[in-house]
C-alpha cells in the first residue's frame, strides 16, 4: 500500500483538510466496514460465533497491536483509552508513603490526575517545570528530581499542546540505570511515530485508539513489559482476568492470567476491536517509518510557510524534537478567530491554550498543508 492509496480510504479527504489527528482522526472506509460487519454478525449470529471473535482477537489483534511498537502479544492488554491504561499502573503499584513520581505540569490531566489521587496514600508528586523550558519535559530535568523514593516516571512521548517529543531513548536510559519505573502515555505517539520497545526501554505504555491510531472511541492498549509485570497487581479484576473465565462458579484467584491479559477484567469492545484492527492493517502496510517520516515533512513544509507569513512557531524548531503535532499563532490576531475563518475554508485544526494546533497525518498530503496556508492571513 502506499499513501494515496491509503489516502482515498478516508471520504473527508474529498471534503475538508483535516488537520486534526491528535483530537480525532476521522474513520477510513476499512474501518467503519470492519465495525458494520461485527455489529451485523452480532444481529444475524448473536453469540454463535463468539469462538472465532476471540480466536482472532488473540491471533490477529493483539499480535497487530504487538508489531505496532515492537512488543510481544503477551505485553499487550485491551483497554477503552488512554486514562484506563494510566489508572492501571497508578492503582496497581504496591505505594509505600514516602514514594514520590515524576510528571511534568505540562501533561494532559489523564496523566496527571490518577497520580495526583495517590496523594491520600502518601506519594508524593514531584512536577518537572516544563513550562520554563518551554513546553520540554527535559531528560536532565527529570533527572534532578529523581531520589531513593521515586518509584516512578510518568511522561507523555509527545506532548499534547506544544507537540514536544520526548527523549525516548535518553529518558528510559535514565529510569533504567536509576531503578525507576517508567511509565509512558503514548496516545500522540502511537499509531505515527516509529516506536520500538526493543530498542526502547520502558516498563509500561498505554494510547487509546481514537487518535493517530485511527480506530474508533472506546479502543485501545495497555502494554505492560513482560519484566515489570511483577510490579502490578490488578487494582480491578474479573472473569477475562482469569485462565479460567468459561467455568462460572469455580472461583480460584490464583488462575490469574499470566501475561498482560490480566488486566483485562471482563469482556472487551470486539466491534470497536475490529474496526482498531482495520486501521492497524493500513498502518503497518505503510510501515510507521513512512507514518512518521511524512508527517514530519508535511509539519516541515508548514513551518517553512507559517514562518513566511510571519507567524509565530510554539513548537520545538529542532527536528530531533518535532513530532507530528505543530503549534503555532499569529503576532497579532486572536487564534480563536483565525479558527473560525479556517473552517469556513474547509480547513479543521485545534486551539490550545491559544496557539493553533495542527497534526497532519498519513491520509494528508501536501495539498492540505498549501490549503491551511492559503486560508491564513498574514
Amino acid at each position: 500500500m502506499n499513501l494515496a492509496e491509503a489516502r482515498s480510504d478516508f471520504p473527508i479527504v474529498y471534503r475538508r483538510a483535516y488537520l486534526n489527528a491528535c483530537s480525532l482522526m476521522p474513520l477510513s472506509n476499512r474501518v467503519v466496514g470492519a465495525v458494520h460487519a461485527q455489529l451485523g454478525d452480532l444481529q444475524l449470529n448473536g453469540r454463535n460465533n463468539s469462538p472465532h471473535r476471540i480466536r482472532f482477537a488473540e491471533e490477529h489483534i493483539r499480535p497487530a497491536i504487538a508489531r505496532l511498537i515492537g512488543a510481544s502479544s503477551a505485553e499487550i492488554a485491551f483497554v477503552k483509552n488512554t486514562t484506563e491504561g494510566l489508572n492501571i499502573v497508578a492503582n496497581s503499584i504496591d505505594w509505600r508513603e514516602g514514594d514520590n513520581v515524576v510528571i511534568a505540569n505540562i501533561e494532559y490531566p489523564s496523566n496527571v490526575y490518577c497520580w495526583l489521587n495517590l496523594q491520600r496514600r502518601g506519594v508524593q508528586i514531584r512536577w518537572v517545570d516544563a513550562k520554563a523550558a518551554g513546553g520540554r519535559v527535559l531528560v536532565d530535568d527529570i533527572a534532578r528530581l529523581i531520589d531513593s523514593r521515586t518509584r516512578l516516571v510518568s511522561v507523555s512521548c509527545v506532548q499534547f499542546s506544544t507537540g514536544y517529543r520526548q527523549d525516548m531513548e535518553a529518558t528510559g536510559a535514565l529510569c533504567h540505570e536509576r531503578g525507576v519505573l517508567l511509565n509512558y502515555d503514548a496516545i500522540q505517539a502511537a499509531g505515527v511515530l516509529d516506536i520500538d520497545a526493543t530498542r526502547t526501554h520502558f516498563d509500561f505504555m498505554s494510547a487509546g485508539g481514537h487518535k493517530w491510531l485511527g480506530g474508533p472511541m472506546g479502543t485501545g492498549f495497555f502494554y505492560c513489559r513482560s519484566g515489570a509485570l511483577g510490579q502490578l497487581h490488578p487494582h480491578a479484576i474479573g472473569p477475562g482476568s482469569m485462565t479460567n473465565e468459561e467455568t462460572d462458579i469455580d472461583y480460584d484467584i490464583g488462575l490469574m492470567q499470566p501475561d498482560a491479559r490480566r488486566f483485562e477484567e471482563a469482556l472487551p469492545n470486539y466491534p470497536g476491536l475490529w474496526g482498531l484492527q482495520a486501521s492497524l492493517s493500513t498502518i503497518l502496510a505503510l510501515g510507521t517509518k513512512l507514518t512518521e517520516a511524512h508527517a514530519l515533512a508535511l509539519v516541515a513544509r508548514a513551518i517553512e510557510g507559517l514562518k513566511r507569513k510571519g507567524y509565530l512557531i510554539h513548537s520545538p524548531s529542532e527536528p530531533a524534537a518535532r513530532s507530528g503535532i505543530l503549534t503555532f499563532r499569529h503576532p497579532g490576531l486572536p487564534s480563536a478567530e483565525l479558527n473560525e475563518r479556517l473552517v469556513l475554508a474547509g480547513v479543521d485544526v485545534t486551539v490550545r491554550q491559544g496557539n493553533l494546533r495542527i497534526a497532519p497525518h498519513f491520509y494528508n498530503d501536501t495539498g492540505d498543508i498549501d490549503r491551511l496556508l492559503d486560508a491564513l492571513p498574514a
